[in-house]
């Protein structure tokens, strides 16, 4: 048994105060002495597969759930005063977060959204139980916070006879705002086995719910939504791939072709891989993330194939045609054992980055980073940088999870003047952008009184759209999407009760380390 605990890793900008701007200088230094030394409550020795961030307790601040394979899912809260992460998810019955330990689970997945549209996010655990594929013989749970503790849906008295809790062993996770109406849907990438296990698609069923009176029932509308696909499922991402405005699903698996499902704007979908040159029939997928790397408005997809070439489809346009291209230098397509991918601003130097996160699988394999350049009138130059301290060439690393927060960014030469937030309930906030908040965080509150809301507002519309993009998570598990004009914001900014927007963000990493 290898040594397991989660390692944190931060950026090196934050550290030294330095600019590493050179190929040369070590991008990531390790902190998780200081802020998170391995102990047996909060940083135990366990393997640990998947990691979401969501506000776990409630208190406007965002904390971080860790899933066990091998021991209890951790909520890893920072103690301002420690200065240091604590794991609030306690060996005690009466902590209200005590049934999210889930040690018998063995999960290898999490994500977070709101599915009853109550402003607060619901925490949908992808368990295997040692599964590897087809039959689990323990289910997923679904943890909503009521009665003042984090109950699980999925197994309470209404859904146990509906027999709606997923029993197949899944892979990944994702929230998906199928119709746009605030209210979520849990997508499993299943590992079928045969013709057992197709992927599922578990949302409210409004028509037997009153969440007013703590009911949501819950149904499997995977097959009312054209998404209920027998393969090997594996890395699942979503957001406005194709559609401008609703998301679409981009599913990278195993032993069989990936799935784009394009959102019909009604709330089903169609696979059009094969269609548009992303099916990659010969390959096997794992992490997956979503990005525009060359700025022009439209949302590429970058993922990694088990020991097999890795992809970076960038999205063309012609003649309403839409199609992508694999733009992967040949250093960036090396095949390695890649488990997850992920797609970010980590220096702040408005570029983007891709982050492949390796296992040593029969021998060493360090992550790798690359940066993506803008060129006038051609393809992002990809050049590869020192990881620094994240190399981990022995590590198994497994799980990343970037911030749930929105990233914007302009195409051409026009300025932002002013940006308007939507909430699920009607309410907005609108509010004029000047040029030294560019390039920084930007916080905009829930309004918590009408005085503060936004009833009508005049904008400036610019002849080509101001993108909003919240960022990719570790496997897909939450979404990526645009929004194509000042009127209009992100469905996974809408649930939020603090939205975060920004031009271009730096991140800390997380990795589990089996």
């Amino acid at each position: 048994m290898w040594v397991s605990w989660i390692l944190l890793l931060t950026v090196g900008v934050s550290v030294l105060g330095l600019s590493w701007g050179q190929r040369t200088e070590p991008m990531f230094a390790s902190v998780t002495q200081n802020v998170f030394p391995p102990d047996y409550e909060n940083n135990p020795t366990q393997l640990n597969y998947g990691v979401a961030v969501t506000d776990v307790d409630g208190d406007g601040d965002l904390e971080m759930f860790v899933t066990g394979y091998n021991g209890p899912n951790l909520v890893l809260k920072y103690d301002k005063f420690k200065k240091r992460l604590v794991n609030i998810a306690v060996d005690n019955r009466s902590s209200p977060y005590y049934a999210l330990r889930d040690r018998q689970g063995n999960a290898i997945g999490v994500t977070a959204c709101d599915i009853d549209g109550d402003g607060r996010e619901e925490i949908y655990v992808l368990n295997t139980n040692n599964a590897f594929s087809g039959r689990a013989t323990y289910t997923d749970k679904l943890f909503k916070f009521r009665n003042g503790r984090f109950e699980d849906l999925l197994n309470d008295d209404i859904n146990e006879h509906r027999d709606v809790a997923n029993r197949v062993a899944g892979r990944s996770v994702a929230c998906v705002d199928r119709k746009g109406t605030g209210r979520y849907s849990i997508y499993i990438a299943n590992y079928a086995s045969g013709t057992v296990g197709p992927h599922a698609l578990i949302e409210m069923d409004d028509s037997s719910s009153d969440p007013s009176k703590g009911i949501i029932a819950l149904s499997n509308v995977a097959e009312q939504a054209g998404v209920n696909k027998f393969t090997g499922g594996r890395g699942v991402v979503v957001g406005p791939i194709l559609s401008q405005t609703l998301p679409d699903i981009f599913c990278d698996n195993e032993y069989s072709p990936n799935f784009l499902f394009r959102n019909n704007g009604n709330g089903t979908f169609t696979d059009v891989a094969a269609q548009v040159g992303v099916d990659d029939p010969m390959q096997h997928g794992r992490g997956v993330a979503l990005a525009d790397f060359n700025r022009d408005g439209k949302t590429d997809i970058v993922y990694g194939n088990w020991n097999g070439p890795h992809r970076l489809f960038l999205q063309l346009s012609n003649n309403r045609k839409q199609r992508f291209k694999d733009i992967a230098t040949q250093k960036f397509s090396m095949p390695s054992p890649v488990r997850t991918v992920i797609a970010a601003d980590f220096d702040n130097d408005n570029e983007l980055e891709v982050f492949f996160n390796n296992i040593a699988y029969r021998g060493p394999s360090a992550n790798r980073l690359f940066r993506f350049s803008r060129r006038e009138h051609g393809d992002p130059q990809i050049e590869e940088l020192n990881v620094g301290e994240a190399a981990e060439p022995e590590g198994r690393g497994t799980g990343m999870k970037d911030l749930d927060c929105c990233f914007a960014a302009l195409t051409g030469k026009d300025v932002a003047t002013s940006v308007e937030v939507f909430w699920p309930d009607g309410r907005s906030v609108a509010r004029a952008l000047e040029p030294s908040e560019m390039n920084k965080v930007m916080e905009i509150y829930y309004p918590e009184n009408e005085e503060e809301a936004t009833q009508v507002v005049e904008i400036e519309v610019h002849t080509l759209p101001f993108i909003l993009t919240c960022s990719s998570l570790f496997e897909g598990f939450n979404c990526c999407t645009n929004a194509l004009s000042f009127h209009s914001v992100d469905q996974d900014l809408r649930s939020m009760k603090m939205a975060v927007a920004l031009v271009s963000f730096s991140s800390d990493v997380y990795f589990n380390i089996p």
